[in-house]
């Protein structure tokens, strides 16, 4: 069976290879699984088979749902290497060209040859948790980018800062009352809930509002 993310192709082939039937385009959704399974009946019906086995690529997410779809209505589902589908593409025409039809043909003779592995599904809970992982490392991975992009500038920018905060994400940094800045910058609009303190020509600040209470020199 080739998978798409909207439309999957069927071939069959019996245990002797022998084509049966004819193709099958199917939508990727209950009722086009539906005609699948009435057209697994079928072919079983006309040509005296008493199982089927289902053989597809774990094409991204797209087969997961078929394949829980066929294991509750007792069809074995099975998944071949995508790059042993490309290598036996010969086998049938001796070319390499592509179409659904023949990739799902291809993988219909590979499962008949026993090139497959068995799907092996995990509780619910198990794959929950497998998702919160995936989406803990992406969540990870930006807060990382997003750091290391506020240290470069910081780095190009207002340098001086690292004199008064080793770590500039750390809380005592958010939530200063005191911040020294570049005098340069006395000419910009101070951030939300800060005014501008000139100290002296070289030195400035800005200040929280409310009390003045600058640090201890």
């Amino acid at each position: 069976m080739n998978i798409a993310q909207q439309l999957h192709v069927a071939r069959a082939v019996n245990f002797r290879g022998i084509v049966v039937g004819d193709p099958l385009t199917f939508k990727n959704n209950e009722e086009g699984f539906a005609s699948l399974l009435t057209w697994i009946k079928n072919l079983q019906r006309l040509n005296n088979l008493d199982e089927a086995i289902v053989g597809m690529e774990p094409t991204g997410h797209y087969w997961i749902n078929l394949s829980k779809w066929l294991l509750i209505q007792d069809i074995d589902v099975v998944t071949v290497n995508p790059h042993l589908v490309k290598r036996n593409k010969e086998n049938r025409d001796n070319t390499q060209s592509k179409s659904d039809k023949k990739d799902a043909l291809v993988i219909a003779d590979m499962v008949k040859n026993g090139y497959y592995s068995e799907v092996r599904y995990t509780s619910e809970t198990f794959e929950k948790l497998r998702v919160l992982m995936s989406n803990r490392d992406v969540v990870v991975k930006r807060l990382v980018s997003s750091i290391n992009q506020l240290n470069r500038w910081v780095d190009i920018v207002f340098p001086e800062l690292r004199q008064v905060f080793k770590d500039i994400t750390a809380k005592g940094n958010r939530n200063s009352s005191f911040i020294p800045v570049p005098y340069g910058l006395r000419n910009y609009a101070a951030p939300r809930g800060y005014y501008w303190l000139e100290i002296c020509n070289e030195e400035a600040a800005w200040i929280k509002k409310g009390p003045i209470t600058p640090p201890a020199s």
